[in-house]
């Protein structure tokens, strides 16, 4: 990769890092594993970074491998799990925090109750506010698909205990 190529990803980085954080963040759910997987979702994307054609924006090439490094990623883990000999430690209690933050540490923990494909069309239709057709062509699933997802996972929403307790 020539200099110019090189300042250019040095660039999107610097600018779309944040961003993409949050994005690997709300589909890991941990920091650190958001930061895991969006480094190497940037290490794929400087592999290909010659062949992609910016004028359409890298963002969704980037949503792309995102989605499909954490599903991969996710696949493996389902496989190497091992229980642990001992359960872990109780967490300490906390000090209650204040109600717009529980508020969306209920939301969060709701989304990750709901299964990853659907969480996924959640996370990219509302959050990142992308349309159906750029959806599919994010996680390489149909229209309809997604649609179905987006149904199923709000009606999901809508039943949680823990939100619906919430709006009480």
């Amino acid at each position: 990769m020539n200099r110019e190529m090189r300042a250019d990803f040095e660039t999107y980085v610097g600018a779309r890092a944040p961003t993409m954080l949050r994005l690997a963040y709300l589909i890991e759910g941990q920091r650190a594993a958001a930061e895991d997987l969006l480094q190497t979702a940037f290490v794929k994307l400087y592999q290909a970074w010659p062949r992609i054609d910016r004028s359409l924006g890298a963002d969704a090439y980037l949503r792309r491998i995102i989605m499909t490094t954490h599903a991969s990623r996710w696949r493996r883990r389902s496989v190497r799990e091992v229980p642990l000999a001992q359960p872990p430690e109780p967490p300490q209690p906390q000090p209650p925090p204040d109600t717009a933050v529980a508020d969306r540490q209920v939301l969060w923990s709701a989304l990750g109750r709901l299964p990853r494909m659907q969480r996924a069309v959640v996370i990219l239709r509302w959050y990142e506010d992308l349309a159906e057709a750029e959806v599919a062509r994010v996680l390489g699933i149909s229209v309809g698909t997604v649609k179905q997802h987006n149904h199923r996972a709000l009606r999901a929403l809508r039943l949680d205990p823990e939100l619906t307790a919430m709006e009480q």
